[in-house]
């Protein structure tokens, strides 16, 4: 089988995300096996790592065998032998750097929020299709072991009429005074792109679509519950934008549902996030890599609050993890992110359909701008606005 290079610019390349999710758990094991097989032959991406930091860059390459690197970001640009660009850096830079690479003529995948609006983000797409270029974004969260064996139930008809769902997600991400904080300090500053709404619910929309269907509209709290805190270099500095966000969702097959996210909760449940969907005919819940799902005919009989004068108080004789059947897992773990990858080097080599181009994307991004606006104003908005 014949072997095919193909060049790929991995932009934001020694951030955490990139390096980790993107590079190894993703492109390298690609690389390893030897190539993507792609219509009778192997596609091997060839990388060029940039970034700021020769130091951090030339470790990173080293580390993987001795990878292309440079800091120079017009230079990789006017590179012909890298047709791909791949964006992580931070929320704020994106929009600049991606006009910069599709004036180059490279096929565009970037990791979310595709841009800060959605007027942004449609500069972008337009950009792209007169130049007649392929693009992406990244959705990973959708092949969560957990959450695709959750479509899988869902797609399956096992839950009958959907009704409602849920969505739990969050932790505490420590201030950085008290004790070292988790994540980066440019996610607590507006103008470093920051706030849980541009960040989570991108995810939360294709998730939540991905699963159930189209969101007609949408009514959110947003508010901040750490006020202070320490940036990398220990300086304290005010928090400007929000850290929890509670939303109401109405799709349009009829289903409601909620999302409750925070970055100041303490974790009681069975993982950082679980997706739990009733229906007719049987419920199911999911985490990030395992889904639970119990029949109607297995639901147990809830009394509640008993009555009598000789009766307890409570119903406490209810084990209500009994009779929940796990889901089985389809098949051997991939990595999320890996899925992505290896879908858009098919949608670049053979032109085959992506699942989330830049308008996926930037439904994603109005999302988050109609749940900000319904935090700013009360009352719900429209999703097709």
């Amino acid at each position: 089988m014949a072997t095919r290079e193909l060049g790929i610019i991995l932009h934001g390349a020694t951030g955490g995300i990139c390096s980790f999710q993107h590079l190894r758990n993703s492109l390298i094991p690609i690389i390893g096996e030897g190539g993507l097989e792609v219509g009778g032959e192997r596609i091997l991406p060839k990388l060029l790592l940039v970034g700021r930091s020769e130091e951090r860059l030339a470790k990173l390459a080293a580390v993987h065998g001795g990878l292309d690197w440079t800091t120079d970001l017009d230079a990789a640009l006017g590179n012909e032998a890298y047709p791909v660009f791949f964006d992580a850096v931070s929320t704020h830079l994106r929009v600049d750097v991606l006009k910069r690479a599709i004036a180059a003529g490279k096929h565009i995948y970037t990791e979310k929020p595709v841009a800060p609006t959605v007027k942004e983000g449609m500069e972008l797409l337009g950009a792209a299709q007169a130049k007649g270029l392929k693009h992406g974004a990244v959705e990973d969260k959708l092949f969560l072991p957990g959450f695709l064996k959750l479509r899988r139930v869902v797609e399956s008809g096992f839950l009958g009429r959907i009704i409602g769902f849920q969505i739990n997600f969050g932790w505490w991400v420590f201030d950085g005074i008290e004790a070292e904080c988790q994540r980066p300090s440019w996610n607590y500053r507006k103008a470093g792109g920051g706030g849980l709404i541009s960040d989570m619910h991108p995810h939360w929309r294709y998730i939540v679509e991905g699963t159930l269907g189209p969101i007609a509209r949408v009514a959110a709290l947003a508010w901040t519950g750490q006020t202070e805190r320490a940036d990398e270099a220990g300086a304290r500095f005010r928090v400007d934008v929000e850290d929890n966000a509670h939303t109401l969702l109405e799709l349009e097959s009829g289903a409601r549902g909620a999302i409750l996210s925070s970055w100041s909760t303490r974790v009681r449940r069975e993982d950082l996030v679980t997706f739990q969907v009733d229906g007719t005919g049987g419920s199911a819940v999911a985490g990030l890599r395992r889904c639970w799902k119990q029949a109607a005919g297995d639901t147990p009989l809830v009394r509640g609050f008993l009555m009598g004068r000789d009766a307890d108080t409570m119903d406490v004789s209810v084990d209500y993890r009994e009779n929940w059947q796990e889901e089985p897992d389809p098949a051997p773990y991939k990595n999320p992110y890996r899925y992505g990858w290896e879908r858009f080097i098919r949608h670049v080599v053979r032109d085959e359909p992506f699942y989330a181009d830049l308008t996926a994307g930037i439904r994603d991004v109005r999302l988050a701008e109609a749940c900000l606006q319904s935090a700013q104003e009360g009352g719900w908005v429209d999703m097709k606005a």
